[in-house]
């Protein structure tokens, strides 16, 4: 399951106008890079390392095909060929927020609403909460990890690490001058690494690939 790009969006989508919070652009570039955290915690996609000869890009790893089909299309491209991580992310957001956003229809945990049609005009939708059990989950978690000193598991880390990356957290949340600064602080510490087991490797490569992805994002 792409769990981080579903959270991230389920967030993003959590307010009055059941539209993502942040500019479009940003937002559909926030899913794409969720999605290839989703796969680096799954042990599909890694930064290069420095003695090979795709340094400073993302390269797939061997496996059996995903089931979900979110992830497929972010595994085929850089199964063509390793990509810097803003190559990947600028890419796949043409499309992955649109496939996140099937998938959540799918699985009932959100459903459609047309806004606006026209002959002349494109279609435009909102996406209010069906069932709110996830949401409400996610997002007590990341409150719980920014003012509670909480424990993060992975993937709430990687939601806060990517937001934090582009200032989105002041603008999900929306926190006053104090909180703001409290939560950014909590934040930082979280993008840099902090929750990571030295005994698990699927958290060491999560980890060094959100510090890879999340500078696309800045």
């Amino acid at each position: 399951m792409a769990r981080i790009a579903e959270d991230l969006l389920l967030l993003l989508l959590d307010n009055a106008s059941a539209k993502p919070v942040l500019p479009r652009r940003l937002s559909r570039r926030l899913s794409a890079a969720a999605v290839l955290l989703d796969l680096a915690y799954d042990g599909r996609v890694r930064p290069a390392l420095p003695n090979e000869t795709a340094q400073g890009c993302l390269v797939a790893l061997v496996g059996p095909p995903p089931l979900d089909p979110v992830v497929r299309p972010a595994l085929t491209l850089l199964q063509r060929a390793p990509l810097t991580p803003a190559s990947a992310v600028r890419k796949l957001s043409k499309h992955v927020e649109d496939d996140v956003l099937d998938q959540l229809l799918r699985t009932g945990q959100i459903r459609q609403v047309q806004l606006e049609s026209g002959r002349f005009k494109a279609n435009e939708y909102a996406w209010p909460m069906k069932d709110r059990s996830r949401v409400d989950a996610v997002r007590a978690a990341v409150l719980g990890v920014l003012f509670e000193d909480q424990f993060p598991d992975p993937p709430t880390a990687a939601v806060i690490s990517l937001l934090y990356a582009c200032d989105g957290i002041g603008v999900l949340l929306s926190l006053n001058d104090r909180g703001h600064d409290c939560a950014m602080q909590r934040a930082g510490e979280i993008s840099s690494g902090s929750w990571i087991s030295e005994n698990e490797m699927a958290e060491i490569n999560l980890g060094v690939t959100i510090a890879a992805v999340r500078h696309s994002l800045m």
